[in-house]
């Protein structure tokens, strides 16, 4: 016995020696060397693969080497939920509570009109969520089905099962297997196909975030109550080309690739693999652990108050810069930007749109495809990881999506230290066991 208390006494003593080294060798920021509460804390995609781009799963890649840093090799904060048992579910993450089950779909005024009528756990205060609020619940481990899928084999939501009820479009009904949007409260201020009003959805059959007509479409709706501060930036521009969110404990760029004229192109634009190395091997403002954002990270500094055709701006705050490039259409537009997260069984990566959500539609008056703002600018969707963009003349997908694959870059890094995660700190635990 007494051996055993002197071996657990020295593997205590290493084991803190090893946590201080940690602490101490970690990356520091000269921002603050500790993070406080976040009131906007972004949760891990839940991607744990690594991909090339081919849709090939490799090892993880080192620093230097092809595909380094992307999602699944960035340190976040692993999603965690709490089934309440009273068809509640707290996200131990955010703060925020939802309901269980979004039960049978709604119109978009029925939705609405629910939250104030919903009495789930007893609680009054429910609200439809924001579309910022609604893609924390996001999961890239999902694999989305083919448009024209008549079954769900072979495919995975992108929402926890575990804690979130989910059901497929059902087919018997005339619906597709891909027809399971969220509804969520956030309304796209610009102008899509035919004027009508569009809201913004998430849809975690297939993993994409893009407007809807509020008044042709039935919606899964889930409900959430508290943290009222979740979604709501706090950017500070730092007057060195970066930009802080102290809601996130995130520092972005300011400028974008365009600006920096990046890429072998020279003008901003890039193929997902280049956009990696980019933001791999840059050096900017000082810091050089720069990387490219998660989907969750990027959609988190959209501004879905401003359009282009609201307030003639990209779908984000002024205190950032963007390139103005010309669109499909020939106008005026800002880019798409891409994402470390992968998508569609790794050959393709997620974008952002800051810009038009633009799509090739059949218009059955003119009788011919048209080029419109059909997902709204802030939409979420993704493209090939490479290849030749004139493939693709009509775009892809039901409503067309264009397809640029050159798209643009804006790195991030985080002020505070990375965030702890199972991955993290996995090598401590047996031992911390075995103490105890």
């Amino acid at each position: 016995m007494r051996r055993k208390g002197k071996a657990k006494a020295i593997l205590l003593a290493v084991t803190v020696a090893l946590v201080v080294a940690t602490c101490l060798l970690s990356p520091q920021s000269k921002t603050s060397p500790s993070e406080p509460a976040l009131s906007y804390p972004i949760v891990s995609t839940g991607q744990t693969e690594c991909f090339d781009d081919e849709g090939r799963i490799i090892p993880p890649p080192k620093p230097g080497e092809p595909f380094y840093g992307q999602d699944a090799q960035i340190p976040q904060r692993s999603p965690a939920y709490r089934d309440n048992g009273d068809g509640t579910v707290t996200d131990l993450n955010t703060g925020l509570m939802w309901t269980r089950d979004p039960g049978p779909k709604k119109t978009y005024r029925e939705a609405v009109e629910g939250a104030s009528k919903c009495r789930v756990g007893g609680y009054t205060d429910w609200r439809l969520p924001t579309i910022k609020e609604l893609y924390s619940l996001a999961l890239f481990s999902g694999v989305d089905p083919r448009p024209d899928s008549k079954s769900p084999a072979g495919v995975r939501p992108f929402i926890d099962t575990r804690y979130f009820v989910f059901r497929y479009g059902d087919v018997e009904k005339g619906e597709r297997i891909i027809d399971a949007q969220f509804v969520s409260a956030t309304l796209y201020t610009g102008r899509t196909i035919d004027g009508a009003p569009m809201v913004f959805g998430f849809n975690f059959a297939d993993g994409r975030l893009k407007a809807y007509p509020t008044s042709r479409m039935k919606f899964y709706a889930l409900y959430v109550r508290g943290n009222p501060n979740y979604g709501k930036n706090k950017f500070h521009d730092n007057g060195d080309g970066t930009i802080t969110d102290y809601a996130t404990g995130l520092m972005w760029m300011k400028y974008d690739s365009g600006h920096l004229k990046a890429g072998p192109r020279g003008d901003g634009r890039m193929t997902w693999r280049e956009a990696l190395e980019w933001a791999a091997n840059l050096t900017y403002a000082g810091y050089s652990d720069w990387r490219l954002p998660t989907a969750k990270e990027l959609q988190s500094i959209v501004d879905y108050s401003r359009s282009p055709d609201a307030t003639q701006s990209p779908a984000i705050d002024p205190v950032f810069e963007v390139t103005t490039i010309v669109n499909e259409r020939g106008e005026k537009d800002f880019p798409y930007y891409w994402t470390s997260t992968s998508f569609s069984r790794g050959q393709e990566a997620v974008y952002i749109a800051f810009g038009r959500g633009l799509g090739w539609v059949f218009n059955p008056r003119l009788g011919q495809r048209v080029l419109v703002d059909i997902h709204g600018a802030g939409c979420q969707r993704s493209d090939p990881k490479k290849g030749d963009p004139r493939q693709y003349p009509y775009g892809r997908g039901p409503q067309g999506d264009v397809v640029r694959i050159y798209n643009f870059a804006r790195c991030v890094r985080n002020i505070y230290p990375e965030p702890r995660s199972e991955r993290s700190q996995g090598f401590l635990l047996p031992i911390v066991a075995w103490l105890h």
